[in-house]
């Protein structure tokens, strides 16, 4: 069990399964079932992580440490159903100087990748913002690329409805400096999640976050002299 790359598709029947049964009483009677998901989740993700590990340092120890508990924290949500109907896990990249993360989703109908700064700090949105400000040229740049389009799309997250504080409305960049949120997305049909070479895709597309990673990591770890903040 161990070696198996491949998600199954009994991995989305037990999602479809629970999201009709999102009980307790069905989960306790299922409990086996879910570990067996489990594992393959498990050996899926520590094959992800072996393959990005060539091509990045990640701080995140296996597969399954990078996994996200399935029992959802009801407290402060409306939603009181118990049990999050989807896999997820992510990766935390080594060092200070690395930034950005990596993380995946597995869901029938809404399967996907993503990267990139989800709640940034106010310190690290300040150093995004001046730079953008100062010459969003090279991040512009790196948002045109071919790879970063055919993979991504645009540039994804939250943003602002008007200028940010201390910044001028008519900037010929707002549309950068809104973002409050800086995430690269790409969706995999379900055709896609349960094929061989669905392990592979996700690391290719992680792969290709990396101008982006390198970019923001410079500006957000060193200052305008070329020393470490």
């Amino acid at each position: 069990m161990s070696h198996i790359k491949q998600i199954p598709p009994s991995s989305f029947e037990f999602l479809r399964l629970l999201k009709n049964n999102n009980t307790r009483d069905w989960f306790n009677d299922h409990k086996t079932a879910y570990l067996q998901e489990l594992a393959y989740i498990e050996s899926f993700a520590q094959h992800l992580l072996d393959l990005m590990n060539n091509h990045d340092v990640i701080e995140t120890p296996s597969g399954k440490k990078s996994l996200y508990r399935i029992y959802r924290d009801t407290r402060f949500s409306n939603d009181k159903t118990p049990y999050k109907i989807h896999w997820s896990g992510s990766f935390k990249r080594a060092g200070k100087q690395r930034r950005g993360g990596y993380y995946f989703h597995i869901e029938p109908g809404n399967s996907f990748v993503a990267g990139g700064f989800f709640g940034p700090s106010s310190q690290d949105l300040k150093l995004i913002r001046d730079n953008i400000s100062f010459d969003a040229g090279p991040l512009r740049e790196i948002l045109n690329e071919e790879t970063f389009i055919s993979s991504f799309g645009t540039l994804k997250g939250d943003r602002l409805k008007t200028a940010p504080k201390g910044f001028d409305g008519d900037h010929q960049d707002i549309d950068l400096l809104k973002y409050k949120q800086f995430l690269l997305i790409h969706r995999f049909t379900d055709k896609e999640v349960l094929s061989k070479e669905f392990v592979g895709h996700c690391n290719l597309e992680f792969k290709h976050m990396r101008p982006f990673f390198d970019y923001m990591s410079e500006i957000l770890t060193i200052d305008a002299n070329g020393l470490d903040l």
